[in-house]
């Protein structure tokens, strides 16, 4: 694995930092209605994706996932700037303002979605890895999904097929305790999702999802098991979420003194304190950083507010070629 240095910490410090700010003002703008359908938020989840990313090779490696998927192609390299412009519905976002919150993409990125069909995403990891294999890439394929997506039919066809065909594949579930508003232990008789993966002798493990450490490793080590031919592995990162399941959830079914336990253990706060014991940075310093994603942040809203909607035509050139359909007018 990637040495885990000083740089790391600062840059998992700097990245994690933007990405709740970058959703926190999503959620603002939210409620004054410039984002419009559902939003769903990852704050408390950024662990995950900081973690994953230390162990990904860019340019390489892919990424797909579900619905709760914002902050995952800003870390693959997509401008922030555009993935709000997508959440506004401007013509400047990654789909042109078609797409919206639940359907950002970037195949130049290796980012794949953004999915709105609860499980509809693991196949189609599963498939982005059989293309891989097949043309003989050294690419390996992210699949994360929801708790409540481990429950779905297509999860168990997958893990067949991965493991039938050794498809460099990580399936990842972000299990952060609630599908919807529904607990883990509402779902199945069993609370240890990882689990799954024994019926398919698919190597499998819990991670704390809450550690960028403990993912990186974990992640690591998937990868290059993938990457080597040996086939795919199911992560199981013990994750947990700050916000409702969208932001029309009033989150009736939990406390919050339960949420306020787990911000105890903020993936943010944890990292800063390490960057802190180990005087990497000063506090000035890291209030300059602090300035510097608020600015950023701001940056992304003015870009979204300024950009125009697109235009009626698109609607129907987003479905039709014009050259190969010239007759369509």
């Amino acid at each position: 694995m990637k040495k885990i240095t000083k740089e790391t910490y600062i840059n998992w410090y700097k990245d994690m930092l933007f990405w709740r700010k970058f959703e926190d003002k999503l959620a603002a703008v939210y409620i004054q209605q410039k984002v419009r359908g559902f939003l769903h938020l990852y704050n408390g989840q950024e662990a995950v994706l900081a973690g994953s990313l230390h162990a990904m090779e860019l340019g390489k490696d892919k990424m797909i996932t579900a619905y709760r998927n914002h902050v995952q192609p800003i870390g693959m390299g997509v401008d922030p700037k555009k993935v709000m412009a997508e959440l506004y519905g401007k013509v400047t976002g990654t789909s042109k303002g078609m797409g919206g919150s639940m359907h950002i993409f970037s195949k130049e990125k290796g980012f794949y979605g953004g999915h709105g069909i609860v499980g509809g995403q693991i196949p189609l990891g599963a498939g982005i890895a059989f293309g891989d294999k097949y043309k003989g890439n050294d690419g390996v394929t992210l699949t994360y999904f929801g708790d409540g997506a481990a429950r779905q039919g297509s999860l168990h066809e997958s893990f067949n097929m991965a493991m039938l065909w050794k498809l460099p594949v990580v399936f990842i579930v972000e299990n952060n305790g609630y599908a919807m508003g529904t607990s883990v232990e509402r779902t199945a008789n069993h609370t240890d999702i990882w689990k799954l993966g024994l019926g398919y002798e698919m190597p499998c493990g819990p991670v704390d999802g809450m550690n960028p450490i403990k993912v990186a490793e974990a992640v690591d080590e998937a990868i290059q098991r993938a990457r080597r031919g040996d086939g795919p592995t199911f992560l199981e990162m013990k994750t947990y979420r700050y916000r409702g399941h969208s932001m029309s959830d009033a989150q009736h079914y939990r406390t919050k003194d339960e949420v306020e336990e787990y911000k105890k253990i903020d993936p943010i706060t944890q990292v800063l304190n390490i960057i802190k014991e180990k005087n990497y940075l000063t506090d000035d310093e890291i209030k300059t950083i602090n300035k510097e994603v608020k600015d950023q942040v701001s940056e992304c809203e003015k870009f979204a507010e300024e950009s125009p909607y697109p235009e009626i035509n698109q609607l129907h050139d987003m479905v039709y070629e014009q050259e190969e359909y010239p007759f369509i007018k």
